[in-house]
């Protein structure tokens, strides 16, 4: 079956950040993710994830200037410096809570801006994060993200993203393929998964319902169809990445909490999955 690592930034949030590890583990996710870790002293984010037994699997590097709106700066020129402090940031952190990967965010395209600059200083970015990034045994992920959610996003579709690593050529950048953003601009997610998986690009999924992006097991996508779709190709190519569970509960219509809507889970785990779901 699928792993599935809980997203501790929009999953738990009935509890304090630090209480996320503990919730998460005694719900049985095995590992754990989060957009940003930076107001938390990395020692004691270890901790927990050690006194808990999670594999930390995932987070963000930096986005820049949370009060100008940033998400992310690779793809911004004259933001170099910037950019790359940021990097080194995220690899102390990553070094302190043993996070095999980052995700390097693009930003949002500046009026007036050219997207050949975009793109350009998008990939010369990338190139020097993901040599970085090596000297630490990390992996650089970029991620499409749908315009309607962040308007402006440079990177929004799974054969761009493709491209751009393709074209950067470095080992260790892949593609954060999100379940939900995929729907939403694109669709045919079953396909995708069928065409991508097996091409060594992708380092992690993300899923979460649409459009609403609450539990996975409401809204338009079949998640249940799709974790078979995971499993029969992984079996066939060998992929053995983490799915992260970047959803919002439904805080009224589940009540208590994050763990009372975990029945796709449960779901997901049963042996007769497989039947169901066809």
């Amino acid at each position: 079956m699928p792993r599935f690592a809980a997203n501790l930034s929009t999953l738990y949030t009935e509890h304090a950040f630090v209480d996320r590890f503990a919730a998460a583990a005694a719900d049985g996710f095995a590992a754990v993710e989060f957009t940003f870790p930076y107001e938390h002293d990395p020692q004691r984010l270890a901790v927990r994830l050690r006194e808990h037994g999670l594999q930390q699997v995932l987070f963000n590097a930096p986005p820049g200037d949370g009060a100008r709106g940033d998400k992310g700066l690779a793809a911004l020129p004259g933001r170099e410096d910037e950019f790359r402090r940021s990097i080194d940031t995220a690899l102390a952190y990553a070094q302190a809570l043993q996070c095999p990967r980052v995700h390097v965010m693009a930003g949002l395209a500046p009026a007036g801006v050219e997207r050949a600059l975009l793109l350009a200083t998008y990939q010369a970015n990338l190139a020097w994060a993901a040599r970085q990034a090596a000297g630490a045994g990390v992996a650089c992920l970029i991620e499409p993200i749908n315009p309607r959610d962040i308007p402006g996003y440079v990177l929004n579709r799974q054969d761009d993203a493709h491209r751009i690593v393709q074209q950067v050529g470095a080992p260790n950048l892949q593609v954060q393929m999100d379940l939900y953003h995929c729907q939403i601009v694109e669709g045919d997610v079953a396909m995708k998964l069928r065409q991508y998986l097996p091409g060594g690009r992708v380092g992690h999924l993300q899923i979460a319902g649409v459009p609403e992006r609450h539990e996975p097991d409401v809204g338009e996508l079949n998640h249940a169809y799709l974790f078979d779709v995971i499993d029969e190709v992984s079996g066939a190519c060998g992929w053995s990445g983490w799915i992260g569970c970047e959803y919002r509960p439904r805080r009224g219509a589940v009540p208590g909490g994050t763990s009372a809507g975990l029945g796709w889970m449960r779901e997901a785990a049963a042996p007769s999955r497989s039947v169901r779901s066809q």
